[in-house]
């Protein structure tokens, strides 16, 4: 498998961990392991657009040097 990372809980979030992953039939380590890689995929996709932002066609690379722009 993969490596250990040891977390101490609070007393509730363990409630939780613990009555869910009962719930769904899961081990807790499967339990948190699932819920990690779903916030993961999230990471992921909130970033792909980062790639186009403060991209613009047919301008100047750099807005600053634009003309009318300058704050002097």
């Amino acid at each position: 498998m993969g490596q250990t990372i040891t977390f101490r809980p609070t007393k509730k979030l363990a409630g939780w961990i613990e009555q869910a992953a009962g719930q769904l039939g899961v081990s807790q380590g499967q339990f948190i392991r699932q819920h990690l890689e779903e916030a993961r995929a999230v990471d992921r996709r909130g970033k792909k657009f980062m790639r186009l932002a403060g991209t613009v066609r047919g301008g100047a690379r750099d807005v600053s040097t634009r003309k009318g722009f300058s704050r002097k």
